[in-house]
């Protein structure tokens, strides 16, 4: 036997007495140690280095797995593998398994992103087309599981050979979370944060089947088409304004215009009803600003007509719209002096003084002179 055969024998012979893996790597997921036809032997030690968990196979089968920590192979801490190696009083000769090792730690900054549009239905705005991007942080938290689904027979599993099944499986979730939790979709472009969060707990059970535990899942940033979100910023500056003080606003600018119309008091009289309707029409809107759907728009209620009480024989007379007021002032029931008062005024008032009446009260002709 030549010497080169003697080496050769001998490397055949030996057993492997020490287990354990050093990761120099930042993406290694799996690694399969290598045993090069030699066996394990009887009380061989096993390292397994914290963010690192061992499991063992035979014959395809998962047997025992092992956490951080030193230990010596006996069948004390190898029950699953005595089992299915039959070794019934314990075991004295070396043993062939697949020993694969796991790193358990968190590997960050993996991408994900959505080729294709996703669809969104809303309430207010229709279909809308999103598209989205981010990262999320993985580790593997049940070993046999991620053997069983994702390594396989490989000997060095890294996030590049997963990435792209995680990405379409997260892109894909990502689709059924957001249609799942039915956020206003100005909470999309508004609140990031709060839309991971929700993603987050929707996709995570996904991925525990396969042995994954996604501990952050991060939404960088959400795009939808312009016109929406001009809208979206339009409503918010609606939502920020202090109604009763916005519409006071448009009701004195209203009789601003009003009165510098050429038709003088009976202008300023029509502004006023005008500067009414206005605050009674914007009211509702802003009121129902909220509910919008998509049904065809329908034109406001008509403002109600104003309608006055009046001081007669020293009683309390009416209500009387404006034309039954002028019939009032051609029986001469109603005169400048009158007290009158209308929902909305603080005290009975002279009508010469209410500048919705100055039209009414000048309607009766003069009389005919020389008469």
């Amino acid at each position: 036997m030549g010497l080169m055969d003697k080496i050769i024998n001998k490397a055949k012979n030996e057993f492997i007495d020490i287990i354990e893996w050093l990761d120099q790597t930042n993406n290694t997921l799996a690694y399969r140690f290598e045993r090069y036809q030699n066996e394990i032997k009887n009380g061989a030690k096993l390292t397994v280095r914290e963010g690192q968990m061992a499991v063992f196979v035979n014959e395809g089968q998962i047997a025992d797995v092992f956490k951080p920590g030193m230990y010596t192979l006996t069948t004390e801490n190898l029950p699953i593998l005595a089992t299915l190696k039959g070794w019934k009083y314990g075991f004295n000769s070396p043993f062939k398994a697949e020993v694969y090792f796991l790193s358990t730690r968190n590997i960050t900054d993996q991408k994900w992103g959505t080729k294709n549009a996703v669809m969104l239905s809303d309430n207010r705005f229709g279909m809308i087309e999103i598209r989205a991007f981010g990262t999320y942080v993985m580790r593997v938290k049940d070993g046999p599981a991620f053997i069983r689904e994702i390594v396989g027979t490989d000997g060095n599993f890294t996030t590049e050979k997963i990435n792209e099944q995680l990405k379409s499986l997260i892109v894909a979730r990502f689709t059924d979370a957001v249609g799942e939790a039915n956020l206003p979709i100005e909470k999309y472009a508004a609140d990031i944060n709060e839309t991971s969060d929700v993603v987050f707990k929707i996709i995570s059970p996904e991925f525990e089947k396969y042995g994954i535990e996604i501990t952050k899942f991060i939404i960088e940033n959400i795009s939808m088409p312009d016109e929406i979100k001009k809208e979206i910023f339009e409503l918010s500056r609606l939502d920020k304004i202090d109604l009763d003080k916005f519409t006071k606003l448009k009701t004195a600018k209203a009789i601003e215009v009003a009165a510098a119309n050429e038709s003088g008091t009976a202008g300023a009289g029509m502004g006023m009803g005008m500067g009414f309707a206005m605050a009674n029409q914007m009211g509702q809107a802003m009121s129902n600003n909220t509910n919008r759907t998509n049904s065809p728009a329908s034109p406001p209620p008509v403002p109600p007509a104003l309608q006055f009480f009046i001081v007669f024989n020293g009683a309390q007379d009416g209500p009387y719209d404006m034309s039954a007021l002028k019939n009032l002032v051609m029986q001469k029931k109603l005169q400048k002096d009158t007290l009158v008062w209308r929902e909305g005024m603080s005290a009975w008032t002279a009508a010469k003084d209410v500048p919705e009446l100055n039209t009414v009260l000048i309607s009766v002709p003069p009389p005919i002179p020389g008469v």
